[in-house]
């Protein structure tokens, strides 16, 4: 379905720490459309600082206790001035919305497992497609990595879908001390060629190594790539990344409208 373009209304601003929170916005039309690892352009209304609206990836998909869609919710990171005042936002307060946008991840089927890695605010399209998963019966892990135990969120709602949880930090303060690459690289090593889809969202160092060592090991991957964005619609080019075609040439697609979800094996990182 088309994206909608609405004005929303604040009904959490939920606070999980100093620099990160959960937006939940009253948006049932942006909410039934939303497949996992789409994203929406969002600001907060009656602002020109700043003027333009800004990708999230939609976290959840909110319902009623009757299974009704009322909304959906993102996850944000104070790192500027529009995640600031998103931050800072009260229920009741609007904010101009556009959505959902980008393609979406592609499920896979038993008995192929689900692996998402995530780093950091990167954890955001990955509770849609647990959900997701977790409808279609798939064996799913989170790889989650995050500098400080403090900055994992969420693991009981994945827990409660049935996902297994490998965390890491870089302070060692919980799970695994290092990157999350890590235990990653140790379960592509026990399992066959193409048993396992790996899904990856965070940082670009990360996706790039997540990429390579799927490769590596035989197994096919997807990365939602994280780029600045004007329009979120193709128009203004500002969130281009180079995509392999041949074997020596390399085009410039639009993440927006051809992403941000991509085959991992197809970008090039260099």
């Amino acid at each position: 379905m088309p994206p909608v373009d609405i004005d929303a209304t604040v009904i959490a601003n939920t606070r999980l720490s100093a620099d990160y929170s959960v937006l939940r916005l009253a948006a049932p039309d942006v909410g039934t459309r939303t497949q996992p690892g789409q994203f929406v352009m969002v600001k907060p209304m009656g602002v020109t600082d700043p003027l333009l609206r800004r990708p999230f990836s939609v976290f959840e998909v909110l319902r009623d206790a009757a299974g009704t869609v009322t909304g959906i919710s993102i996850l944000n990171k104070r790192a500027g001035r529009s995640t600031n005042r998103l931050y800072e936002l009260e229920p009741g307060d609007r904010v101009s919305c556009l959505g959902p946008l980008g393609l979406p991840f592609r499920t896979v089927s038993a008995p192929m497992e689900a692996w998402m890695v995530a780093g950091g605010v990167g954890l955001a399209p990955f509770a849609t497609l647990a959900e997701s998963l977790a409808a279609a019966g798939n064996r799913t892990t989170l790889f989650y990595g995050a500098r400080t135990a403090g900055e994992l969120f969420y693991l009981d709602f994945f827990t409660a879908l049935g996902v297994t949880l490998v965390l890491t930090t870089e302070d060692g303060g919980r799970g695994i001390k290092g990157r999350v690459t890590v235990p990653l690289e140790d379960a592509l090593k026990s399992v066959g060629p193409g048993g396992a889809m790996a899904y990856a969202c965070g940082p670009e160092p990360m996706l790039a190594a997540v990429a390579r060592l799927a490769a590596q090991y035989h197994q096919p991957s997807q990365v939602s790539v994280e780029r600045v964005m004007g329009c979120g619609l193709g128009g203004c080019y500002s969130c281009v990344v180079p995509v392999k075609h041949g074997d020596e040439h390399a085009n410039l697609v639009r993440s927006c409208i051809n992403g941000p979800v991509f085959d991992g094996a197809e970008l090039v990182w260099d």
